[in-house]
């Protein structure tokens, strides 16, 4: 059985959480053999007694294959960190989950996208101008990336969807949860037109510590983060730090400096964020990635000529497979440039990404 299936077994045992999975995969080459772990294979790489023993009788091949089987009935993909199609700035981020299962279109996680995130509450101004961004932003090709929770979060969906743009919600519960259960039809919606995400396997217990994990995925995902309206215990703020955390742009809009649903979004603002008065705050940040993107669903499977940087990196490529950081290194370029590059070179069929962020010529 191949390491992918292997590691959907793992993340899908109870018992295992992210560091164990982590302990497991990095400091023991023969993880790629668990299904032939012992209970006591597993005590020696520190697991307790009991989960040892209940992960050796549980963990095999058949039981992982009617894992899949039952997934691929209910029409959830899934989506390893071992996948050449596993999404490079998730990679990049703090604790990227092992396993993401999905629901619509896979593909959007190649594209630019950008978090809109804010409180559950929000008022009149807070619709008005998360309308008005969401729909800006995907006028000019930026994927949003949102919650599905109430208020700003659904909000911005609603908003990606009727400009005919799309949207990816990341879940704080099982993918096939939803929550709160009023955004039904904006989850069936968004099944057919967009992405539904989750790292949390099918029959995962609902739990309000897995939605401040949730938001890391968020912030993971995209190259910032705007929040519209927060108050200062607002999730949002998680949603603003893992983004920080993760080296990313952190954007808040301002609000009256009476309303409790703006200390927070001025509160980021003082210390650092920047100010949205409008799209063009956002996007001109972007503006190359954007321009290299442009036509980079249209590119899919062609084999139109290079232009000069992606046969620059394919060039380097051709020399010995590289990592994203040497890339970096070599080339002088911005993060995000790079990444836009290498991207249309996987898009076209001429690189592909191992694990490891390494990438090497077809």
């Amino acid at each position: 059985m191949d390491k992918r299936s292997i590691l959907i077994g793992l993340h899908e045992s109870e018992g295992l959480g992210w560091k164990r999975i982590e302990h497991i995969l990095s400091r023991d080459e023969n993880w790629v053999h668990a299904l032939d772990f012992t209970a006591t294979d597993w005590v020696e790489r520190g697991l307790g007694a009991e989960i040892a023993l209940r992960l050796s009788k549980m963990l095999t091949k058949s039981w992982i294959e009617e894992r899949l089987e039952q997934l691929n009935r209910k029409g959830i993909s899934t989506l390893t960190i071992f996948d050449p199609l596993y999404p490079l700035l998730m990679k990049e981020s703090v604790r990227p989950p092992w396993v993401l299962y999905g629901i619509g279109d896979m593909k959007l996680l190649a594209l630019p996208s950008i978090a809109v995130v804010g409180t559950r509450l929000p008022t009149a101004y807070g619709r008005k101008v998360c309308t008005e961004l969401t729909t800006a932003l995907c006028r000019r090709g930026m994927v949003v990336v949102s919650g599905l929770a109430k208020g700003i979060d659904g909000c911005c969906h609603e908003a990606a969807l009727r400009s005919g743009g799309r949207t990816v919600a990341v879940l704080g519960t099982a993918i096939d949860v939803i929550y709160p259960p009023e955004n039904a039809s904006l989850y069936q919606m968004i099944g057919e037109q967009g992405l539904i995400l989750s790292e949390y396997p099918v029959g995962t217990p609902g739990h309000p510590g897995l939605f401040p994990q949730r938001n890391r995925i968020i912030a993971g995902l995209t190259y910032g983060t705007v929040v519209v309206e927060a108050d200062v215990r607002s999730g949002s703020l998680i949603t603003a730090d893992a983004a920080l955390e993760a080296g990313r742009d952190v954007f808040a809009v301002p609000g009256q400096i009476t309303s409790p649903k703006s200390r927070g979004t001025l509160g980021l603002i003082r210390q650092g964020a920047k100010m949205v008065t409008d799209a063009q705050d956002i996007l001109e940040e972007y503006d190359v990635l954007l321009s290299n993107l442009e036509e980079k669903e249209e590119e899919i499977g062609s084999n139109d000529e290079l232009t000069d940087e992606q046969r620059r990196i394919y060039h380097m490529l051709e020399q010995d497979i590289s990592t994203f950081d040497e890339l970096l290194m070599k080339t002088e370029w911005e993060f995000g440039h790079l990444h836009s590059v290498l991207l249309s070179l996987i898009m076209k069929k001429a690189v592909v990404q191992l694990p490891g962020s390494v990438y090497k010529v077809i």
